[in-house]
């Protein structure tokens, strides 16, 4: 079957697009889609009021032009999710990729995607969806490991209710890292009694995520494996 989008409404779709042939061949591509409708075009030779378009998908193929110029893409509106934003034809650039992340696109594909790439972009933006090449969704995850270990969470400076030995002893591996499976293999103990213990500790200590009850545990005088 087909991919097509939730609704029985043509998604209104808005082409910001530099390059005049690649605009016109997009018109027409997207135009033979029944669930979308091109309802404006235009570049940054031109002021245009995209949001008076009332267009639900924006398809821009530079960020920096769209976002200087007269059409505001990540203002209230966007940040409603009023506009969702696809960039198409982008470099292989993390540090662009990553600007494009902080301003809110929904949608970021390389100079080498195909028609069908932009129209199931913008399929999936409409459901909600980030569209990404995988090599650029790796630098996302770098950036944000990069992040935690530069900003750590912060955590309560408060003491903690005494742990058992067993509860301490499941710390010592949650903190090396272990997953549920590995820490039941560890002790003998089945999967479901790991993760009780853990759920357990979790509600004990206030933590959000394995990482926030390890580190309060250290934070509290507990040795745990760094």
């Amino acid at each position: 079957m087909p991919e097509t989008t939730p609704t029985d409404v043509p998604l209104r779709i808005f082409l910001f697009i530099e390059n005049r042939l690649i605009r016109e061949a997009l018109v027409r591509l997207l135009r033979k889609r029944p669930d979308l409708c091109v309802v404006g075009q235009g570049s940054s030779t031109e002021v245009i009021d995209v949001h008076g378009t009332q267009c639900d998908i924006l398809v821009a193929d530079n960020l920096q032009v769209v976002s200087e110029h007269s059409v505001r893409l990540f203002d209230a509106h966007a940040a409603k999710g009023t506009v969702r934003v696809v960039l198409i034809g982008m470099e292989e650039n993390e540090d662009q990729f990553l600007l494009a992340v902080r301003s809110g696109v929904s949608g970021y594909l390389l100079n080498d995607a195909s028609a069908s790439d932009v129209v199931s972009a913008v399929r999936a933006a409409a459901r909600g969806e980030a569209v990404c090449p995988p090599r650029m969704c790796l630098a996302l995850f770098h950036t944000m490991a990069r992040l935690a270990r530069e900003a750590p969470v912060q955590i309560k400076k408060r003491p903690l209710p005494s742990l058992t030995m067993r509860q301490q002893q499941l710390l010592c591996l949650v903190a090396k890292g272990l997953t549920n499976k590995e820490i039941a293999l560890r002790l003998n103990l089945s999967e479901f009694t790991v993760k009780n213990h853990i759920h357990r500790i979790m509600k004990q200590v206030e933590g959000g995520n394995r990482y926030e009850v390890v580190e309060a545990a250290r934070a509290s005088g507990y040795a745990l494996p760094a």
